[in-house]
């Protein structure tokens, strides 16, 4: 293959200047952003999901060369999945664009409103956040989701992807850009890092006169570094070590075909199902065939001792897979005695990401999703809708396990913040 040139590599200085002009045509964006009517940013919507489409043969061409290059590092399965891109994939990027144009402005919302005794009337009205930095790794479909809702909700984005796909989200990244020109939109409102260097990122986190929010989305190592050298708030989780308990009033039919999707559909997203507990009472009629499926699908068990005399084609699970975010056909199976095993299990080695039931017993469900602490939590279905498309919001950023501004899938509504606006008739404070 012919050495494409992967990225521009600026010296150190040219880069931290770079790196600033970048970020203050971004700040300069987000003042015309948050003027910008409903109408002009869906049209810029509509027009760059139009843009994707056109663009597919040479989107597909790009990212077969960073599927290349993937190959030749040695990426593993569930990474080299997570890049991919097909016809499809492309084609779901411009149907979450368009959906994403059809929401409800979230921007000028008003939140809340009241009159005080003295006669002010005071309401709490949503407002962008101002410029959004994005860190992500290896999918590319992310430069589309984040530079939509980022749109959406009146916000400019600076998106630094990986440099797996870099070839890829440059070519998402034009379309993008076609959209912004035809609503007339400045360009600016969406950039893109335009290089591979690590040292982009760590300019960035210090950029806090430029950027309001830094979204990181990728594994624990980005995650970490983010949080560990960033000078500006950040909206992040760590692994998804999700969970699926099958109680012992479950129906039999519903979990057999609720863990093998929830484990098997797509093992390299964080919403993939990493354990399964199941009660003893219901491991004997419900685990064999349950445990069949996956290792027929090609997943690899790692048990505990109830769980290999099962199946001796299990693995002994040691201490360290109750807590390993595969992202791959593994999953680590473990027989609890109960409810409270369960939610302990889960409190010790869950992430706060998703966390499912699978049972018919109402009160058995709603304790679970009252007492397990996540960002979702869910009954009787699979993990794999820990998704801001499946929850209705065309797209997502990343799924937020924080407590603080936002939790769970992150989607436009998700990336506005609010002001008060206070109405007087000339009173004066006493």
């Amino acid at each position: 293959m012919t050495a494409e040139p992967a990225a521009i590599q600026p010296a150190a200085d040219d880069l931290r200047a770079q790196m600033h002009v970048i970020g203050a045509a971004a700040r300069g964006a987000a003042v015309e952003l948050a003027l910008a009517s409903a109408k002009t940013k869906a049209k810029a919507l509509r027009a760059a999901a139009e843009a994707i489409r056109r663009a597919s043969a040479e989107i597909l061409a790009a990212n077969a060369k960073d599927m290349e290059a993937a190959r030749t590092k040695g990426l593993n399965k569930a990474m080299l999945d997570r890049l991919a891109l097909n016809p499809g994939r492309i084609d779901a990027m411009g149907s979450g664009l368009e959906a994403i144009a059809d929401f409800p402005d979230p921007v000028g919302r008003t939140l809340a409103e009241w009159d005080r005794p003295n006669g002010l009337k005071i309401a709490r009205v949503a407002v962008p956040l101002g410029v959004i930095g994005v860190i992500y790794e290896s999918r590319p479909n992310v430069t589309a989701d984040a530079g939509g809702l980022c749109l959406k909700a009146g916000n400019a984005a600076i998106l630094r992807g990986g440099s797996e796909s870099f070839l890829s989200s440059s070519a998402i990244h034009t379309a993008l850009q076609t959209g912004l020109r035809a609503a007339s939109l400045p360009e600016a409102a969406i950039q893109r890092v335009p290089t591979a260097d690590r040292d982009a990122v760590g300019i960035l986190l210090g950029m806090n006169d430029l950027v309001d929010i830094i979204v990181p989305r990728g594994g624990r190592g980005l995650i970490e570094r983010v949080q560990d050298e960033s000078r500006i708030p950040v909206i992040a989780h760590l692994d998804g070590m999700c969970h699926t308990y099958i109680h012992a009033g479950a129906d039999a039919r519903k979990a057999r075909e609720i863990v093998l999707n929830a484990k098997m559909r797509r093992t390299g997203i964080c919403g993939s199902t990493e354990t399964l507990l199941i009660d003893r009472a219901a491991a004997p009629g419900m685990l064999p065939p349950i445990l069949k499926d996956l290792i027929e699908a090609g997943c690899e068990i790692r048990g505990d001792e109830s769980v290999c005399k099962m199946a001796p084609q299990a693995v002994a699970a040691t201490p360290a897979d109750w807590d390993t975010e595969y992202l791959d056909a593994i999953l680590a199976v473990k027989v609890v005695e109960g409810l409270d095993d369960a939610l302990d299990h889960i409190a010790r080695h869950g992430s706060q990401h998703t966390e499912a039931i699978v049972t018919e017993d109402a009160a058995a469900a709603d304790a679970f999703l009252k007492r397990v602490d996540a960002a979702i939590v869910m009954h009787n279905t699979s993990t794999q809708f820990a998704d801001g498309g499946e929850f209705g919001m065309g797209a997502e950023i990343g799924i937020s396990t924080g407590r603080l501004h936002a939790r769970g899938p992150i989607g436009a509504e998700q990336l506005t913040s609010y002001k008060y606006i206070v109405r007087g008739t000339g009173q004066v404070r006493p």
